[in-house]
């Protein structure tokens, strides 16, 4: 019977902590550059949105950003941009950033082969530009997940992938004070905050933190607006 010595079971413990920290993590770049924060002194910060459109509760963000005057990111799901057209129309026309987020969003797309996904991700780039009528040029991997597979996909666009520094973790409790202190205690000069626009409270949470943001003198810029990327 073999055993492992101490310090190969460490070595291995090490080396499965590192891939999944390098998978599940998008700022650790180690599989795909993420833009996940700026490295600024400045008081500004980026709003993006996850999984939209959604007919009922999207409307509801893009008001309150319109009222304030807000560009936000958008990475949306092609399925539900085929079913809500107008909405991607609208985010176009008010000035947001539309990026591709997947076409079905699902558990196993990091695993699903880099034919299947960029099968995937085509479908929803087509979906969006059927609409816009314009390059997509941001992409966000569902769950964030990256890997070896991905990066092979990507390859295949020519995309800026778009990261986070903040995950809001609005999908896991509907307490919009809770989901709201855990944004407003990370934030700092070059967030970028992950929130989604398709829950019952997500505009709740939005209008809490936009008002955090301006009584403590925050800018909110685009995404690509705040990392300075041109296309």
């Amino acid at each position: 019977m073999l055993f492992l010595s101490i310090s190969a079971v460490i070595l291995i413990l090490f080396l499965l902590a590192f891939f999944f920290y390098a998978s599940y993590s998008i700022s650790s770049g180690v599989y795909v550059k993420a833009y996940c924060k700026k490295n600024t002194a400045e008081k500004e910060v980026a709003l993006t949105f996850d999984d939209g459109p959604d007919a009922k509760y999207t409307p509801r963000i893009l008001d309150l950003l319109k009222q304030r005057n807000i560009e936000a990111a958008f990475f949306c799901i092609g399925s539900e941009t085929e079913k809500n057209p107008e909405l991607i129309e609208r985010m176009f026309t008010e000035g947001h950033l539309i990026g591709n987020h997947s076409y079905l969003h699902i558990h196993s797309f990091p695993i699903s082969g880099a034919k299947k996904m960029i099968a995937d991700i085509q479908r929803c780039e087509d979906a969006i530009t059927a609409v816009t009528h314009q390059p997509v040029r941001f992409f966000r991997p569902p769950f964030g997940i990256t890997n070896p597979l991905v990066r092979k996909a990507l390859k295949s666009f020519d995309y800026y992938t778009i990261g986070w520094n903040i995950r809001s973790l609005d999908t896991t409790t509907g307490k919009v004070d809770k989901i709201v202190g855990r944004v407003i205690k990370r934030i700092r000069p070059g967030s970028v905050i992950l929130l989604h626009d398709r829950l019952p409270y997500s505009a709740h949470v939005l209008e809490k933190i936009l008002t955090y943001l301006s009584e403590n003198n925050y800018t909110v810029k685009r995404v690509d607006k705040l990392f300075n990327i041109t296309v």
